[in-house]
């Protein structure tokens, strides 16, 4: 009798780049390079040269190229680094149904991986990216119940296995042996994510590496368990706890799950959009002046508030302050914007910022979903008395109300502007045109060396 990790396994196993719609390999292309952008600008990050200087001491070896930067380790090496500058700044692409971020951790394996074996093709990259984000999509979908650890780092680990093993050729046994093998290396705690710690990226990094890892152990010979998702010390009972596979099963093969993702408008935890959204549509719709506001109030499901109804802290880590909408919205309101330079230790501290981010109340509401994102209220009260109010049915970036394509590239351009060496005045325009053609590219190196700097 076939288990559900067996079918995930045959979904990766029997898949070809044939079978993909135009779709998905076209929202493949949109996220990998808005991957690509947000993984280089993390090259700035407050702790990026931190784990630089560490990984030197993690063994020798010249496998693959940190994007961004060209230092050479080896790819288990690579893929953590790349991961972790991937989500450090909270700019990572995001599937809200399952409440992750695959690529961070799949996208940063794949690269580092394939380079250890010369480069990978790009249609066989757009394939390996499209069934890991298929496996641990559909892994977070079959969560019913509110998250207790960390899932894109818990359920990211069995999308990277699946992409890797996907491109070293492994057959069903084997592969189910790799997603064995990652979930004996499956951590990710919350407890980073409510103390706003720069760990809470590294988990990220440890996923992409420990897949690899995994697939590595797979082609030597060594198993793995195999029930791995719904036995008694399984996935879903020790980190979900409630769980359903049926519905979300019965559609692999038939919905794509990459074309489900959703971009990241604003360099702040996903909760914050919606908000931000909502601010700035009320500052364009009425002129909203900060002095004339009384209260700003954001109406939102349980999920937003536990993730950034956080309080206003006086003295804020960078990580706490991208998960405090009192911040963000403070942010929004008075600049019109959140951008990656709102996150020095300057803007932190600015006591006209806290003074209005006091103003900010963030209200659960009665949608039942204990996952949900959406909808959102947004409530401005003014001193006077007037109430300007806008609902957010579907939050910026999101598949419903998607990013417009030049919006897209705008954000990319930013992101390859903010990376901390400087990289070529054509890199951007490179790096976009060789992605549009990703179906018809020979070796992704071709695509990390673009974006390496020049030296490099």
């Amino acid at each position: 009798m076939t288990n559900a990790l067996d079918q995930l396994a045959r979904h990766v196993v029997d898949t070809c780049f044939e079978d993909l719609s135009p779709a998905a390999i076209a929202a493949t292309k949109t996220f990998c390079l808005d991957t690509f952008g947000v993984c280089v600008a993390g090259t700035s990050a407050p702790y990026a040269e931190n784990i630089l200087k560490v990984a030197d001491s993690w063994g020798s070896g010249a496998e693959a190229a940190v994007i961004g930067l060209g230092d050479r380790f080896p790819a288990t090496t690579t893929a953590f680094i790349n991961g972790f500058h991937t989500h450090n700044q909270e700019y990572d692409c995001v599937h809200e149904l399952a409440v992750l971020h695959p690529l961070t951790t799949i996208q940063s394996a794949v690269l580092a991986y394939g380079s250890r074996h010369g480069g990978i093709s790009g249609r066989d990259l757009i394939l390996a990216l499209v069934l890991g984000v298929d496996v641990a999509t559909s892994i977070g979908m079959a969560a019913q119940g509110s998250a207790k650890f960390f899932r894109p780092a818990t359920a990211g680990i069995f999308g990277v296995a699946a992409a890797v093993g996907k491109l070293a050729g492994l057959d069903c046994g084997m592969l189910m042996d790799a997603f064995g093998l990652a979930y004996a290396q499956a951590a990710g705690t919350l407890q980073d994510h409510v103390e706003g710690r720069p760990s809470l990226a590294l988990m990220m990094g440890f996923a992409a590496a420990a897949g690899i890892r995994a697939v590595d152990l797979s082609q030597a010979g060594f198993p793995g368990s195999h029930d791995v998702l719904e036995g008694p010390f399984g996935y879903f009972r020790l980190y979900e706890g409630v769980w359903d596979t049926e519905q979300v099963w019965a559609e692999l093969g038939r919905v794509w799950r990459i074309t489900q993702l959703s971009h990241k408008p604003f360099p702040s935890g996903r909760a914050t959009h919606g908000g931000i959204d909502g601010i700035l549509q009320l500052r364009a719709a009425h002129g909203l002046q900060v002095n004339e506001l009384d209260t700003l109030i954001l109406r939102a499901p349980t999920l937003i508030h536990e993730l950034v109804g956080r309080p206003l802290l006086p003295d804020m880590t960078v990580n706490y302050a991208r998960l405090c909408f009192q911040y963000i919205g403070a942010l929004a309101l008075a600049n019109g914007q959140v951008d990656m330079g709102d996150f020095c230790s300057e803007r932190l501290r600015d006591q006209n910022l806290h003074a209005l981010a006091q103003q900010i109340q963030v209200v659960i509401d009665d949608n039942p979903d204990p996952n949900a994102l959406s909808p959102q209220k947004v409530i401005a009260v003014m001193k006077d008395g007037r109430e300007f109010t806008v609902e957010i049915p579907h939050t910026l970036g999101s598949p419903l109300r998607p990013l417009t394509h030049e919006e897209h590239l705008a954000k990319f351009r930013r992101c390859i502007a903010y990376c901390s060496r400087p990289l070529a005045p054509d890199t951007a325009e490179r790096v976009i045109g060789l992605v549009d053609r990703l179906d018809e590219l020979s070796n992704s190196n071709e695509i990390i060396q673009a974006l390496c700097p020049v030296e490099s």
